[in-house]
């Protein structure tokens, strides 16, 4: 619910626990700390916002910060002063500096997406409770190495930036599942190299009929076409030239890459010719029995999907989803890939037990001419298909008896010694 700066000024959302203003905001409303005793969380994105107050700090039950779309050009350093902010969203701003003081110590989740950020202090460590970090879109050449304290840390978005190599010092942390490291320096060759030996084919958008949307995510929208010959398709239009994972060109050389499979939903072909300039990709469309796992993460979930409070399989369903997956992650890391987004949202599933993975957008191509460093980054995916596995497990109608060795597996897949948690051995035991 989006509110007006009017209702604010008259008084009549005292009691609020959510505010949302986007009016074109030049200065901060100190209306706003009249919400102080409730006031959780706040979101003023879109708005010309430059600087907060220096009592903002005033809001102590404020959660949550948006500000995404407005002029900052450096991260407030007031923001460290808050006591109780644990989600800070800076996305698509022109931040440049990200001062040591401008984090604060409980923080778990922070977007800073599409922005101008060349380096990332050290203090960056000290954010022990740190979950989700989203930096794609950035010109960062380096992470920290104190990094290596965010212990808690499980999702990492560093695409489309100036590094040079994979972020090694994040490969050891126990509990990372989702990273996204793609459209860096040190992976554009393979990404070129992918998207040409696939000898991607392009249809023109006017070749297609268009007919209904058929769903969207963070990255883009996806609508139902037919070819010249009548062939149920689905089109995915990418909503801007950077996504939450990274950039468009990484994702759909990945579809690309990943060709065919029964447990996978790759790409067909290139989308050109788009009056509004936007990049698609042509995908396979599949039928109405078809529907997601889960829902994405929310605020408070943070880096767990959201599952329908009914959602419940039998035995047997959740064996074969589970096996499903495990061929589809196999064909992934055998094509050359890290999914890095291995999530109950990202997976299709006919309740009948079968699946298929899709959403390439965080995507990596894992160096060829380096084993030891794929196996690594691979294991990111395992600890993914471990936290999954879970869930599944959770939601078995017949009790985690039927399950089999399906527990063990999870645990295996998940467990806290990195160095342990390997693919293929897992793959067999399915």
């Amino acid at each position: 619910m989006v509110h007006t700066l009017n209702d604010l000024m008259a008084g009549r959302l005292q009691g609020t626990t959510r505010l949302n203003l986007s009016c074109g905001l030049t200065s901060f409303p100190r209306e706003v700390f009249d919400l102080a005793d409730s006031l959780e969380v706040l979101d003023l994105s879109g708005n010309a916002l430059t600087e907060l107050p220096h009592d903002l700090p005033r809001l102590r039950k404020l959660r949550v910060l948006f500000l995404s779309g407005n002029p900052f050009t450096v991260l407030p350093e007031v923001l460290g002063e808050c006591p109780s902010l644990t989600m800070v969203g800076f996305k698509s701003c022109r931040i440049a500096h990200v001062p040591a003081a401008s984090l604060p110590v409980g923080l778990r989740w922070l977007v800073l997406t599409d922005n101008r950020i060349a380096a990332l202090p050290d203090a960056l460590g000290r954010c022990t409770d740190l979950q989700k970090l989203m930096l794609a879109g950035n010109q960062l050449t380096h992470l920290p190495d104190a990094m290596a304290d965010c212990q808690r840390l499980e999702l990492v978005r560093v695409s489309a930036n100036a590094l040079t190599a994979v972020p090694e010092v994040l490969l050891d942390l126990p509990r990372l599942a989702w990273l996204a490291c793609g459209g860096n320096p040190w992976s554009a060759a393979l990404e070129k190299a992918a998207w040409q030996a696939a000898d991607v084919p392009t249809v023109q958008a006017a070749q297609l009929q268009w007919a209904e949307v058929l769903g969207q995510g963070a990255s883009g929208v996806i609508h139902a076409v037919q070819d010249g010959t009548g062939r149920a398709l689905a089109a995915k239009i990418f909503k801007g030239q950077m996504t939450s994972d990274g950039l468009p060109q990484t994702e759909m050389s990945a579809c690309m890459r990943v060709g065919a499979h029964p447990q996978v939903l790759g790409g067909l072909a290139r989308l050109d010719g788009r009056a509004d300039g936007c990049q698609g990709l042509l995908m396979p469309r599949i039928g109405a029995q078809w529907t997601n796992l889960a829902s994405p993460p929310s605020l408070e979930s943070c880096t767990r999907d959201v599952y329908a409070p009914d959602a419940q399989w039998s035995a047997p369903v959740v064996q074969a989803m589970a096996q499903g997956l495990a061929q589809a992650l196999a064909h992934v890391h055998a094509a050359g890939l890290v999914h890095g987004d291995v999530y109950a949202h990202n997976v299709l599933h006919d309740h009948q037990g079968h699946v298929q993975l899709g959403d390439f957008g965080a995507a990596t191509f894992v160096p060829p001419d380096q084993p030891a460093l794929a196996r690594r980054m691979q294991r990111l995916d395992v600890r993914a298909m471990g936290c999954l596995l879970g869930e599944l497990i959770e939601r078995c109608a017949d009790g985690v008896d039927a399950l089999g060795a399906l527990p063990e597996l999870r645990d295996a897949c998940g467990g806290g010694v990195v160095s342990s948690r390997e693919f293929a051995e897992a793959l067999s035991a399915l």
